[in-house]
């Protein structure tokens, strides 16, 4: 304080009564008090180009001062009428001390919001009359054009879910921002209009401090910065939003495009803020200033994935006065898809949606509305997750083959691939699709056996493909004859009068004993979804699975289980569903979210089967094991180990089933619900028992209307599938549950 005391008085003149150390990111800021009144001293480390910036924001805040009706942080002079002056490695300034309440200490009615959209509106209209001779030469890391610097950052954040939000949204930026970077304009902004830096008297912004983060950066980063700390923790983020655009555009009108990526900015300064604060942490965790705004930018971070970018700039367009964007109508789709595509193709729901994006656990129509995904479960780490866009495009750039090559990818995916199996199921045969799988081992399993006879359950669903369909009852229609193919009814506890304790295993399992007695000797496979999807997510009946195996295998056949819809960790307790049951098949076929999205699928079995293609007939897929596909593989298993899904899914899934049965417990249409972690089924019954495929229908399609997608299946078309992607949250449970239970309460008879 000795050494602050006298470098002011022989600067400036002041008599220092009192020395109080603020926090700050890196320069050091000290507010001074004195009989001449209070002032806040600031150091800067001297380096390169510090001398030039100080010279600029001087040059702002005076030309703001004199245009503008608002207290600035004018540097005061120095008795050698300096603004700054040298203190050994460093340069010192003395300013004001501003007097208001910050904004964050104040409630932000509309009237504040709009004084604030005024104010930062005229202080860049006096920006952009102010033109630096060069720009500052240093590349600031808060500076928004400049966010794909902090890539190396995201690995300092806690949270996984965090990390991969913040890089879906670096990804955003690199791939929308950046090619219309040269077009937007630029002048001198402040760069920091936080709500701890915005001052406010009698309700209205009267002020700003701290130019310390000043660039010269597009213009349209005034607002992008701005924004968060006004639409956290807000229920309506947008309107609020909405509110400081409007009075901002008064005062400074905006370009249609600033206004259209806005969106896209907003999430990156929300990225950039958590990044910072996460480094900053690192280096000061004794700091309650680096955390002051991190946990509302967290919540906002995971409010902003759900507004779609299209919703956001429609609402910010037409606030501004523009018109919104023009969108595609779905009857204008299904005119043209009748032109061009069969019948048999159908649509989802009453209402078909023309789906334009998708994030995670969202969806996003044309028109922008949010849609909470709770049923594709293809996508099983999340829609269009950076991990997997990234590792894909990354192989793409470079080289895409087939397998009569010789490449990392496809190695390194089978090897990670086997990691998560028995180790007896030691080979893996790489396709496109899961219904290429299931034609595979149908006939790898005809070839190793020389037996073309397959033991199916009624009801199940094993591709698309002749030899699938041949093997899935939930697709023959009347008439068709499939020899080779024998049905045993489908294990389902549920209203078999059995109890799930094994008797019901038992009960179904001689069905298939008497079939495989019948045709001793010409039985080459057995295959079964361990939880039967198309069939309306029914476990199979405890006791049934290990009987059967053990049966086919005594008559010389092979077991194979169809992985396709629970596999990778969607039942949480288990990577794959055949462990439920604590067997291990010959043969597994997987498919939709290997890839997650991505066209790959893969049989997995054993050394001794996959011999049993040595000696022909050869297998050659064009596509399947290609580099990007194994790439995207590859990326699938690395976002399910470090985000943790497995487990997400295990908990999540628990809580959405509780909710369920309590909902169950209110409405006795919910007769049964099944399943494991977010592979979940609700079988609804009328009063008289029976299959009330009506009110599935019902269900389904208002829940579409209220934004949240099921689907329903079934042999009577009466159950609610509920399989979203694994990162669907409690929040989102709570969603789902809440507006189905509204949807019931208007129903009668439920």
């Amino acid at each position: 304080m000795k050494d602050i005391g006298a470098l002011l008085e022989k600067h400036y003149g002041l008599n220092v009564k009192g020395v109080h150390l603020l926090e700050g990111y890196t320069d050091k800021t000290f507010r001074i008090d004195s009989p001449e009144g209070n002032t806040v001293l600031k150091t800067h480390v001297q380096k390169p180009g510090i001398a030039y910036r100080l010279t600029l924001e001087s040059d702002l805040t005076q030309a703001l001062a004199q245009s503008l009706p608002y207290s600035f942080p004018v540097a005061l002079q120095s008795t050698n009428g300096s603004a700054w002056e040298p203190y050994g490695e460093q340069l010192i300034r003395l300013l004001p001390f501003l007097e208001g309440t910050f904004l964050a200490e104040v409630s932000h009615t509309d009237a504040l919001l709009e004084s604030l959209g005024t104010f930062l509106g005229k202080v860049n209209q006096v920006g952009m009359n102010l033109s630096p001779e060069a720009v500052p030469p240093e590349v600031f890391t808060w500076d928004l054009q400049h966010l794909l610097l902090h890539k190396s950052n995201v690995s300092a954040l806690e949270d996984q879910r965090d990390r991969a939000l913040v890089t879906y949204y670096l990804l955003q930026f690199e791939q929308v921002v950046q090619p219309q970077q040269y077009s937007l304009r630029k002048c001198l902004i402040h760069n920091d209009a936080n709500d701890w830096n915005v001052l406010t008297q009698n309700g209205k912004v009267s002020g700003i401090i701290d130019f310390g983060d000043m660039c010269y950066s597009w213009l349209i980063n005034e607002l992008a910065v701005a924004l968060p700390y006004v639409m956290a923790q807000k229920e309506d983020p947008l309107g609020a939003a909405g509110i400081v655009i409007r009075a901002y555009h008064r005062e400074c009108p905006l370009q249609r495009q600033e206004i259209e990526l806005l969106y896209y900015l907003i999430a990156g300064r929300i990225c950039m803020s958590l990044c910072n604060s996460a480094i900053a942490k690192k280096l000061r965790p004794e700091s309650d200033y680096i955390r002051i705004s991190e946990s509302p930018m967290r919540q906002l971070l995971h409010t902003w994935i759900s507004i779609s970018p299209d919703q956001a700039a429609d609402y910010f367009l037409e606030t501004a006065g523009f018109e919104g964007r023009e969108y595609a109508k779905a009857e204008d789709y299904l005119r043209r898809r009748i032109k061009v595509m069969p019948r048999s193709l159908s649509v989802s729901y009453a209402q078909p949606i023309v789906m334009q994006r998708a994030a995670f656990q969202y969806m996003f129509n044309a028109r922008g509305d949010r849609f909470l995904d709770a049923y594709n479960n293809i996508m099983l780490v999340g829609h269009c997750h950076p991990r997997v866009v990234e590792a894909t495009s990354k192989v793409l750039h470079r080289m895409n083959t087939n397998t009569r090559y010789l490449y990392a990818e496809i190695l390194n995916y089978s090897e990670r691939l086997l990691g998560y199996f028995p180790a007896e199921l030691n080979r893996v045969f790489l396709v496109n699709s899961g219904s290429a799988a299931t034609d595979l081992a149908l006939r790898l399993s005809r070839s190793y056996t020389g037996r073309d006879k397959i033991l199916a359950l009624e009801n199940g669903y094993h591709g698309n493909t002749l030899a699938g369909i041949s093997v899935s009852h939930y697709k023959h229609k009347m008439g068709a004859s499939y020899p080779d193919t024998l049905l045993c009814p489908m294990p389902k506890a549920f209203g078999s009068g059995l109890s799930d304790n094994g008797s019901a295993g038992a009960h179904y399992s001689q069905f298939c004993k008497v079939l495989l007695e019948e045709n001793s000797g010409r039985v080459g496979a057995f295959i079964a979804e361990p939880i039967m999807g198309c069939g309306g997510q029914v476990p199979l009946a405890q006791g049934f699975l290990p009987a059967v195996y053990d049966e086919v295998r005594r008559q010389g056949g092979i077991c194979i289980s169809d992985e396709v819809q629970v596999g990778f960790g969607r039942l949480g307790s288990w990577n794959w569903g055949f462990e439920k049951y604590g067997v291990v098949p010959d043969m597994v076929v997987l498919g939709k979210p290997m890839g997650n999205g991505h066209p790959i699928g893969a049989v997995v079995t054993t050394a001794e089967i996959a011999a049993a293609f040595d000696s022909g007939p050869e297998f050659f897929s064009s596509f399947g094991g290609n580099p990007v596909s194994c790439a995207a593989g590859e990326a699938v298993l690395d976002v399910l180990e470090e985000e943790g899904l497995k487990a997400h899914a295990l908990d999540t899934g628990i809580y959405l089933k509780k909710a369920f049965r309590d909902l169950s417990n209110r409405y006795k249409a919910l007769a049964d619900i099944r399943g494991d972690g977010l592979f979940l089924g609700v079988e609804l019954l009328d009063d008289n028992g029976k299959p009330d495929t009506v009110l599935a229908q019902k269900l389904k399609n208002e829940l579409r209307e209220a934004y949240i997608l099921i689907g329903t299946d079934g042999p009577y078309n009466n159950v609610l599938k509920i399989k979203p992607p694994l990162p669907f949250s409690r929040a989102n449970c709570d969603e789902l549950i809440d507006r189905m239970q509204r949807i019931l309460e208007n129903l009668p008879n439920t």
